[in-house]
C-alpha cells in the first residue's frame, strides 16, 4: 500500500481545520498508509527581520524537512511557482509515482516565508495549488483533500463528480 505524508512547518491551532483534515486523513486510510509530520517554526529574534534572518530560518527550517525524506521517496513541493494541477492529474501523478516503483510520496508545505531553494531542488514536482495566497493551515485542508479525491478518481468512486 501506497504511503502519503505531509510533511510540513508548524502546527494546526483551529480546530476547525484540524477537524477537516482529520476527516479526510480518515477517509485515506482506505488508499493508502496516510500521515501528517509536523516540525516545529523556527524563530525569528525581533519584530522586523531582515532579509538574512528570513534567510536563515528558511534555510534551518529546510534542512530539516530534507532529513525527513529518504532518496527513494516521491517529493512533491509544495510552491507559488510549481506546475497547477487538476484533480484528475493529481490522480495520475500519484499513480505514475506507483508505477515507478515509489512507496511513498512526500507532500512538502514550507513555512510562512516558502521553502529553500535545496527542498525544491529535491523535490521531483514542484506544485502550486493556485496562484492565490492561502493560510498554510488551510492549504493543508486542501491538500488533504485533493490528495482524498485522487484516490477516488483513480477507484473509479463516486466522490468526484
Amino acid at each position: 500500500m501506497l504511503k502519503v505524508n505531509i510533511l510540513c512547518i508548524g502546527k494546526v491551532k483551529e480546530k476547525y481545520f484540524a477537524e477537516a483534515i482529520a476527516e479526510y486523513s480518515k477517509r485515506l486510510g482506505a488508499f493508502c498508509k496516510f500521515s501528517i509530520t509536523e516540525l516545529a517554526e523556527e524563530r525569528l529574534r525581533g519584530s522586523a527581520p531582515g532579509e538574512a534572518q528570513i534567510g536563515e530560518v528558511i534555510s534551518a527550517e529546510g534542512k530539516r524537512l530534507l532529513a525527513k525524506i529518504a532518496p527513494s521517496d516521491f517529493v512533491a513541493a509544495m510552491c507559488i511557482e510549481g506546475k497547477q494541477l487538476s484533480s484528475e492529474e493529481l490522480s495520475q501523478t500519484l499513480d505514475n509515482a506507483a508505477l515507478r516503483g515509489k512507496s511513498t510520496v512526500v507532500f512538502v508545505i514550507g513555512g510562512s516565508y516558502g521553502l529553500s531553494g535545496e527542498v525544491k531542488s529535491r523535490a521531483d514536482l514542484r506544485l502550486s495549488m493556485s496562484r492565490m495566497t492561502f493560510p498554510h493551515t488551510l492549504a493543508r485542508v486542501i491538500l488533504t483533500e485533493q490528495i482524498y479525491r485522487a484516490f477516488e478518481i483513480s477507484s473509479g468512486g463516486k466522490y468526484h463528480k
